[in-house]
């Protein structure tokens, strides 16, 4: 066995530059791959930031996903329907239920739609006095559209639930006002399932609801669950996309010049930028060797995405350089094992939409700002650009 002294400083650490994850992270990688660290919210555990590492863990049913409020003294039991919370054979039983709904074969289905809403979006932007805020006018609204849509949630109910959104996944927040943002997001969740029960409409809560599987509270875990995970990483995806495109022109030339390589620069736009740093800890549910370290049961473990999808052991080529022509589509961005993102091939259709119909509209598509000016999401859980002013 070997030991590494803690590491000083909470986790996650702030980029320094915009597409990079933080210096620190490829020292470990390179010289303590598995450290003993400060979560954000001030509790003690391991970081793991080798790829292979980041993998097992993930993968491996000793590290429990139940790490909710460990050593606080208060329940650890999840909420109803977060399945992202839970083990087998709860999990299984939950996810199986919304499986065949996330479908690449039904996501595929649901992209004439998808292409109309980033079309209105774009006219919409045609109309506007340039610059704009492509954040607000176009990332933002087009996976809030879509989220909304298949969940059945009024759109005319986005500001409110991506502003409590935005409040839960502030790691800066208070434990406190986090979980009244949650509460306020499962109360509109509540009505609306409500809603559902007494008039059934065409979309995926009505189908949960109507299956009568699920209990109103599972459904409105379920429900919160989709509605934030569906809107916040794909419309940072997008935006952190263009400003990457943008800042690497000989890369958004040759993907103009030959648009097959769009399925490939999405999993490497993915795996480079990975906008959700982390995942949820997990739990060692017993002593577990890893790395050559003994991790005690009880004790929690985070695992680095960002630092897995640059690894240069396992990512062919120079993983800190974005290439389009990679073809490694082996990355961490969507996580790894049994929790493995549900809506990945949502994520992956809405970005392919918005970037090709994006840079065909606007071919002269420019930052109306320094690149030093951009501000960036460095208090948030899923990393991105505040805003992202653009002209044409």
């Amino acid at each position: 066995m070997t030991t590494t002294p803690p590491l000083t400083g909470t986790q996650p650490m702030a980029r320094s530059c915009p597409f990079d994850p933080p210096d620190e992270y490829r020292t470990l990688r390179e010289q303590a791959p598995i450290s003993q660290v400060t979560l954000f919210d001030g509790r003690p555990g391991w970081l793991i930031t080798g790829y292979e590492d980041v993998r097992t863990v993930l993968a491996d049913p000793r590290f429990s996903a139940n790490s909710d409020w460990v050593g606080r003294g208060e329940p650890s039991e999840p909420d109803p329907g977060v399945f992202l919370a839970m083990d087998p054979p709860e999990h299984t039983r939950l996810r199986r239920l919304l499986t065949g709904m996330f479908t690449v074969r039904r996501m595929r289905q649901l992209a004439p739609r998808v292409e109309e809403f980033v079309a209105e979006r774009l006219d919409a932007m045609a109309r506007a006095e340039s610059p704009v805020d492509l954040v607000q006018e176009f990332a933002l609204p087009i996976p809030s559209l879509v989220i909304c849509e298949l969940l059945g949630v009024p759109y005319a109910d986005r500001e409110e639930f991506q502003q409590n959104s935005a409040t839960m996944l502030r790691i800066t927040e208070s434990h406190e006002v986090r979980m009244k943002a949650r509460a306020a997001i499962r109360q509109h969740l509540h009505r609306l399932v409500l809603a559902k029960r007494a008039e059934p409409t065409d979309d995926i809560l009505s189908e949960l609801v109507q299956s009568g599987e699920l209990t109103d509270e599972e459904l409105v875990g379920v429900g919160s669950m989709l509605l934030v995970a569906g809107h916040e990483t794909t419309a940072n995806m997008i935006a952190m996309s263009t400003l990457c495109l943008l800042r690497n022109p000989e890369q958004l030339a040759a993907l103009r010049a030959d648009p097959t390589l769009m399925d490939g620069a999405v999993e490497e736009l993915l795996r480079y930028l990975s906008v959700v740093s982390f995942t949820r800890p997990r739990l060692a549910r017993e002593d577990v060797e890893l790395g050559g370290q003994l991790i005690k049961a009880g004790s929690l473990v985070a695992v680095v995405v960002a630092s897995g999808n640059r690894d240069e052991a396992a990512v062919p080529g120079d993983p800190d350089q974005v290439d389009l022509a990679r073809g490694f589509g082996s990355h961490l961005a969507f996580g790894h094992g049994i929790h493995q993102c549900l809506g990945q091939q949502l994520a992956r259709v809405e970005i392919k939409a918005a970037l090709r119909a994006m840079f065909d509209r606007f071919p002269t598509l420019r930052l109306a700002v320094p690149p030093e000016d951009i501000p960036m999401r460095n208090d948030m859980i899923v990393y991105g650009v505040r805003e992202l002013p653009v002209t044409w």
